[in-house]
């Protein structure tokens, strides 16, 4: 049996790739998301979060995070849905629609113009992330489209693509939560701006 490599060098290498990853980006359109949610917190407009595998755990993490930590404050916080978090509503859609419907008929029932569609994919070419930014067209919903590799059809899609070039699963998925505690904590620090319910 071959010999383990030792697991710390794995370590350092992947830190040192997370954090060239993050050195080099151009942060202009994270900067637009975080201001596009401050917006839509004050005018207590509604955000949608979107993905699969992985980035289906960090949608629901972070409606958690931009509901209740941004503030800490009864009645306050963006009104933060994740599409991703009902198993039932989930499954009933995949099995009468398909699964590449699961995330539009959540839209076509929730969304109002002026919302925001937040949409992580790994490759950006997952159908039911596609056609739920076509969706959000069509309702006017602004889009966001975190995307890794070479950014897929949803780079293109998206009104605002938020492209990590990473060719790497584990990483593009760890750029999604990091840009959303760092918005998160950046909307915190304007908490006083906005007007509790």
């Amino acid at each position: 049996m071959a010999e383990l490599s030792d697991p710390t060098d794995h370590f350092k290498d992947y830190s040192a790739r997370l954090a060239q990853t993050l050195q080099v980006f151009d942060w202009a359109p994270v900067k637009a998301l975080a201001e596009d949610l401050f917006g839509c917190w004050q005018e207590k407009r509604q955000l949608f979060l979107i993905g699969n595998g992985g980035s289906a755990g960090n949608a629901n993490h972070l409606a958690n995070d931009f509901m209740y930590p941004l503030s800490k404050t009864l009645g306050s916080g963006i009104r933060a849905h994740a599409l991703t978090e009902n198993p039932a509503v989930l499954a009933c859609l995949a099995n009468d629609e398909g699964y590449d419907e699961v995330f539009t008929y959540q839209l076509a029932v929730m969304a109002n113009p002026g919302d925001i569609l937040l949409a992580f994919s790994g490759s950006g070419n997952s159908p039911n992330i596609l056609k739920a930014l076509d969706e959000a067209k069509r309702r006017g919903v602004k889009s966001y489209a975190v995307v890794g590799f070479g950014g897929g059809k949803a780079k293109t899609m998206a009104d605002v693509a938020i492209h990590f070039p990473v060719d790497d699963m584990q990483i593009a998925e760890d750029t999604q939560t990091i840009l959303g505690h760092m918005i998160v904590q950046w909307l915190y620090k304007h908490r006083h701006h906005v007007t509790a319910a």
